[in-house]
């Protein structure tokens, strides 16, 4: 066989926590990728048992059980991104940090989880500063949604200027970039929603749509998480990779704003317009 006629599938190595309800967390991902195209492989740092109504247990992945999982998959496979999710132990923030400096993904997205929608906590205390230290330097792009970014800074991000010295100050932790996402804004009348791209010495981007009124946004920040990953994977430049991801994830979030599934906060539909898997060279 000619080996320039070998091809390969955009690959994402996903690692976060396992949702039972099969909204968000490795199953969200894993749909994500699988509807944009991209073949999904995963490394499961924690099992949870929850549904559209919250978190009810959490049981953490031994730690060699997870350095094992990524291992097996980084060894073997062409990872062109990596996306990150719930972590929620210290030790699982320490062999996810020594997997990067290790196998040196070209990409990797990081969605810091920290509190379920119901409250939950999914990263426990004493791992945030872990995070902090260990992920922020290594890392492409954080995702985090105001609460979160609250919680990183310290800082109000109420307005435009508050989000600014937030982003600012996440950088300044060392991250490269940073997507500030807006689904989380308080304000009643607000009828957008908008995310905002932050670079190091360039004018902040932004990404609006229109909001969604819907109770089906579980998973919402998992999904736009790994939209971004695929994108990565398929060679998008980080820009439009994060307009795609926006666009998708709003499309989904439209396709199943009036599906009933469950008694609480449902998923998004992940496959509203799937594309086949996508096929790339060496």
């Amino acid at each position: 066989m000619n080996t320039d006629d070998i091809v390969r599938y955009p690959t994402v190595l996903t690692i976060a926590g396992s949702d039972s309800s099969g909204g968000a967390g490795i199953q969200a991902d894993l749909k994500t990728l699988s509807a944009l195209g991209v073949y999904g492989a995963s490394a499961i740092t924690a099992v949870t048992a929850q549904n559209t109504q919250g978190v009810r247990a959490v049981q953490a992945v031994s730690p060699t059980l997870l350095e094992a999982q990524i291992a097996a998959v980084w060894e073997d496979m062409r990872i062109d991104a990596s996306k990150i999710g719930m972590l929620y132990t210290r030790e699982a923030v320490e062999i996810v940090g020594k997997a990067i400096d290790t196998y040196r993904p070209v990409w990797t997205v990081l969605d810091p989880v920290l509190l379920s929608t119901s409250g939950h906590l999914l990263l426990e205390e004493e791992a945030v500063h872990d995070m902090i230290d260990k992920l922020f330097p290594r890392i492409s792009l954080l995702t985090p949604n105001l609460v979160e970014t609250e919680y990183l800074t310290g800082l109000p991000v109420r307005n435009d200027a508050e989000q600014q010295t937030a982003a600012s100050r996440l950088m300044e932790m060392g991250c490269q970039a940073v997507l500030l996402k807006g689904g989380h804004s308080i304000a009643e009348n607000d009828q957008q929603v908008t995310d905002t791209l932050y670079l190091a010495g360039c004018p902040p981007l932004r990404f609006t749509a229109e909001r969604i009124r819907t109770l089906n946004s579980h998973g919402t920040g998992c999904t736009l998480s790994s939209a971004v990953a695929a994108y990565l994977a398929l060679g998008y430049p980080l820009e439009k990779a994060v307009a795609a991801a926006k666009q998708y994830i709003t499309g989904a979030l439209t396709a199943g704003a009036n599906v009933r599934m469950g008694q609480g906060h449902g998923p998004l539909n992940h496959f509203f317009s799937p594309r086949p898997l996508q096929k790339i060279r060496f």
